[in-house]
């Protein structure tokens, strides 16, 4: 064990997401190193999908590195870049933010001395530099650290904890600078393998998302995310009209490429409201939510709707003429009720319709967080070269 490499790590709950957090300061400064540390820290790649060899969970979810460094701009407190690591093969990507592991990153950074307020409501300034995008988080400290017991419910989550809010400035075209990279809120997408065009909702605010009907692939959008994963041909047609979307937005420019950029965009199938029970043995009734979601991403459906998706789906709901909105019923108070596989979550969004389109002044959810672990994760040395140097 001695001959291993010890790098200063914390492990952190966010959401319903889990990663393990490191300050840019105790990175080497060569890429491909971070890489390899990165997935050996989590134990990726695993064809076994368990990541019995690191701290990964075997789910996208649980399978997350975020690393902190000092402000790149002066109306931020820190830096924040999300990487996701895929858990059976492929290299680790920065193409989109974590929203879920963004609620842990301003009690990181008191906790971390990173930012040092008063005791009472706080509120910390993150950069996201996958997007370029300025999330402000609020919550409570008290002793100089972030309370962390409460009574919020963060569904996905047992137990209750201390409600963070995170308000997403301006989120609009995070990834393709355009809300609406297409310029309109339905397109018919001609998919590879699909016997017909599939009518989807192209939106860009937080993550880039492809929206489309459960129905338009035989499904109710109450499945259970293990039924998605095992009905014949459903991941295989979601993949597909995932690359198609992503090719569409401008974020690639063929199926091969679309398909190697797995963490965006996301896809979400979305139904009207109707009586389901939860995978928590919960019963929910159609009055309790206003949409229900089912969201796919890195080649698995997600046992809790994403934070930047559930975020994007309540922009889309404003959008008159998305398959969204056509869905939705009309949210109260500006809050979206969206149904999961694992319970209700809420969220906001500021959309205004003005002579210039659409424009999105922030969105906003609401999450808990906790730290988990803190010490040193351990790599392996870097193998030596044939030719015996490092």
């Amino acid at each position: 064990m001695t001959n291993q490499i010890r790098i200063p790590a914390v492990f952190m709950r966010g959401g319903t997401s889990k990663a393990i957090i490191f300050h840019g300061r105790d990175l080497p400064s060569d890429i491909e190193e971070h890489h390899r540390i990165f997935l050996s820290a989590l134990g990726s790649p695993d064809p076994g999908k368990r990541q019995l060899d690191g701290m990964g969970g075997g789910l996208s979810s649980l399978s997350k590195i975020c690393v902190i460094d000092p402000p790149s701009r002066p109306d931020a407190d820190v830096d924040y870049t999300f990487v996701q690591i895929p858990v059976t093969d492929g290299p680790p990507d920065y193409s989109s933010n974590c929203g879920n592991m963004s609620s842990a990153i301003g009690p990181f950074a008191v906790e971390e001395g990173l930012v040092c307020p008063a005791d009472g409501a706080a509120v910390v300034r993150i950069h996201n530099t996958n997007t370029g995008k300025i999330i402000e988080s609020r919550f409570e400290v008290r002793g100089g650290l972030p309370v962390v017991t409460g009574d919020f419910v963060n569904p996905g989550v047992a137990g209750t904890g201390a409600r963070i809010r995170l308000d997403f400035v301006d989120p609009a075209g995070a990834a393709t600078g355009r809300l609406l990279p297409t310029g309109k809120t339905t397109d018919s997408l001609d998919v590879p393998g699909l016997p017909a065009p599939v009518e989807v909702s192209l939106i860009d605010a937080t993550n880039p998302v492809v929206f489309l009907r459960a129905e338009a692939l035989g499904l109710t959008g109450y499945e259970t995310p293990d039924q998605i994963e095992t009905a014949s041909g459903i991941m295989e047609a979601l993949e597909a009209i995932r690359c198609a979307g992503s090719i569409a937005m401008g974020l690639t420019n063929t199926m091969e490429a679309a398909h190697a950029r797995a963490g965006s965009p996301k896809i979400g199938m979305v139904a009207a409201p109707r009586d389901y029970r939860s995978t928590a043995g919960e019963t929910l009734r159609a009055t309790d939510f206003d949409l229900a979601i089912r969201m796919i991403s890195m080649g698995q459906a997600h046992r809790a709707v994403t934070l930047t998706g559930s975020m994007c789906t309540a922009v889309a709901a404003s959008l008159t003429g998305s398959c969204v909105a056509a869905l939705a019923r009309p949210p109260q108070d500006g809050i979206l009720r969206l149904g999961h596989a694992s319970g209700v979550m809420p969220a906001m969004a500021d959309v205004r319709h003005t002579g210039d389109g659409w424009q999105v002044a922030h969105a906003t959810v609401f999450r808990t967080a906790r730290r988990l672990m803190e010490g040193s994760v351990t790599v392996p040395p870097r193998p030596k070269a044939d030719d015996g140097t490092a």
